[in-house]
Order: C-alpha cells, then structure tokens, then sequence
C-alpha cells in the first residue's frame, strides 16, 4: 500500500520542479578513472538508477587538482571530465531526473601523493589536521599543508567559477558549493583551522569572506536559483572545530539568502553521527535563510515525515540508504524492507556494492 505523506509530494526549486521532497545526498564513491579523473560509465548507470530521487547531488568533484584529497574522486576541470559528466547527465535527464554537482576543494584534508608534483596541500593555515585521507588503495595520515598566500585567494575563487561553467556545460541542471564537513571553505570559515591575520582571518566577517565570496562567483555564473551549498555548523568531521558555531552561521546564513541561492543543504549534528553532539538552533538558519532549507543527517521516513509536516524543512536528504536502495523512493512509498549496504564497496571497486544492489522489481516474489 502506498504511504502519502509530504515526502513525495512534487517541489518547485527554483526553475525546476522536483518529483518528490527526497535529495540524494553527495556520497563519495572514488570509482572515477584513475589519472583522468573522469566519471565513468558505471557512475553514469549509478546515478540513473536513482533518478527517481527528486534531486540527485553527485559525489564531491574536485575544482582542481590542487582540491583534489581522495583516490580516484571525479573532477569538473578537464574537457574529458567535462564529457564524462555530461553521458551522466545525459541518463539522469533521460529517466526524467534532476540533478546538481557538488564542488568542491578539500584545503587540508589531502595527501602529498595527490598534489602536483608533491607539492603540500593548502589551507587558511598551515594546521595539519587529525584525520586520514584514502590514498594509494588504503587510508592514510593527511599531510602537513603550507598556508596560502593572500595572492592566491583569487585563484581558488575562479577555479570555482570555472568549475560552475563546466558543469553548465555537461548538462547539470544545477551546482552545490561544497562548505561542509571540514573542507577548504570550512577551514576559513571556523577559528580551528584558520589563525590568519589578514583579511580572511580574525573576526567572524573575515573568516567567513571566501565562502561568501565563492558563493556570489558561483551564483553569478550558474544563477543564484541554480545554486545551492551544504554546511555543517557543528560537525566536528576532519578535525574542524569553532568556538562560537551559532553566531558564525547566523552571520553566514544571512550573507547567502542575501545572495538568493536556491537552497542551504544543513548536516544537522556530526556528519554521519549523532545529530545532538552539540547544541545548535537549527531553526534560527531555517528562518534567516530566503530559499528552501535541505535537512540531513540521519533521516528516515518517520524523521523525514515529523519535519516535513512541522515546516521544519523543505527537503530531505538520505545519504547512505541511497547507496543500497536505487528505488529507494519506491520502497519507502510503499514501506518495504532496505536492502542493507556494504561498507566493504563504499570506496573504489567497480560494478559491486555500485550498480548491482536489487530493486523491488527485480526482487523474485515469495
């Protein structure tokens, strides 16, 4: 029997209408060619099983190779990357599906071995942080970064701009600005990781300048109602940390609904963790912000349904489900049993744990 509920009813996101409440959250899966970095076949076939969702966010692709942390993550700064999106694209659109790019620089939460020519990673200070990257088929120690200079902040700006064009280019219908989860626009944004002295460093306004300026380059480019971005006030995911979250985001939240962009994509809690690891007044951003409000973290059907109905949200972004459930729309509309996922295949591989997890329909009957 069918459930109704707000979940699957239609949405308008700007332009675009979405056929249900459900986002597809971005889901690291480094299956990209390794070398070129281009999204394959397989992710082309991935995605497209999931286009049911309402919205499809990719996995997080790199701007650049200096914002590349990971083995084996897409890129959207090369004319065969450029092409290897747009056969994604191409199937999304096919099944009738929407869906945007998330973009992204990792800053510090890189490795050596992935940086041209060796080179140290980058980041608002040169802070290693505590965590570990997947390099050379195994997880690794992140390595030490150098700080970047305030000659090269400009750069890292265009890098995201250009991105924004590529990804028009390769048929996405939109772009989510990657400013979660302790990466690069993070490390500026929260005291933990950024001690400059300069105009990007110090008060709340200067830490928080490259996400906006980012923000205003991106939505210039794509348009503000193609432009989304994911943050995560309170996570402490790559070892990043501030010691003020609340007035930090009230002042951040206000600079990007003055920039009108599409959606803010919220990890409420710690990223892939507990969702009250720290106070923090979520709907305090909800009401400062002009755009619909994308809730995450630890969402199920029953979750999903109580914020929905509060108006505590928009949408609702499930991130793992989607990994084992392509129908995943399918089965919570009808309450079926998830299929239960491998974390063995969450990262590299081919076909399994990727494109061969079953539907309903392809169940065989009792």
């Amino acid at each position: 029997m069918s459930r109704s509920t707000k979940l699957f009813e239609s949405y308008k996101l700007g332009p675009i209408t979405l056929a249900n409440r459900l986002v597809m959250a971005p889901l690291t899966r480094n299956r990209a060619v390794p070398g070129t970095f281009v999204p394959g076949a397989l992710a082309a076939e991935y995605y497209s099983q999931r286009a049911s969702a309402g919205l499809l966010i990719t996995e997080a692709s790199q701007i650049s190779q200096q914002g590349q942390g990971y083995q084996d993550t897409p890129g959207i700064y090369s004319k065969e990357q450029v092409a290897g999106w747009r056969k994604v694209t191409d199937k999304v659109h096919e099944r009738g599906g929407k869906i945007f790019i998330q973009l992204w620089h990792v800053g510090r939460i890189s490795h050596v071995d992935l940086q041209a020519n060796g080179a140290a990673p980058v980041a608002p200070s040169a802070i290693r942080a505590k965590g570990k990257t997947f390099v050379n088929g195994t997880f690794a120690d992140v390595s030490e970064p150098r700080a970047l200079e305030l000659s090269e902040i400009p750069g890292i700006i265009d890098d995201f701009k250009r991105a924004t064009k590529n990804a028009l280019e390769a048929g996405f219908d939109g772009v989510e600005i990657h400013g979660a989860n302790g990466y690069l626009l993070e490390q500026f944004a929260k005291d933990g990781a950024n001690k400059r002295a300069d105009a990007y460093g110090g008060s709340i306004e200067n830490r928080a300048k490259l996400m906006l300026e980012v923000s205003k380059a991106v939505a210039a480019e794509a348009g503000s109602d193609r432009t989304g971005i994911r943050i995560s006030p309170v996570t402490p995911a790559n070892d990043i940390s501030d010691s003020n979250p609340q007035a930090l985001y009230d002042y951040i939240v206000d600079g990007l609904s003055a920039l009108k962009l599409v959606y803010l994509h919220v990890v409420e809690g710690a990223t892939g963790g507990p969702r009250d690891i720290a106070p923090f007044d979520y709907a305090s951003i909800r009401k400062r912000f002009a755009g619909a409000y994308v809730a995450n973290n630890g969402y199920d059907f029953d979750l999903a349904t109580k914020v929905l109905d509060a108006g505590a949200a928009d949408l609702i972004a499930f991130g793992k489900p989607f990994i084992s459930n392509p129908d995943l729309v399918e089965r919570l509309k009808q309450g079926a049993a998830l299929n239960d996922w491998d974390k063995n295949t969450f990262y590299g591989g081919g076909a399994k744990g990727y494109t061969d997890y079953p539907t309903l329909a392809a169940e065989p009957a009792e």
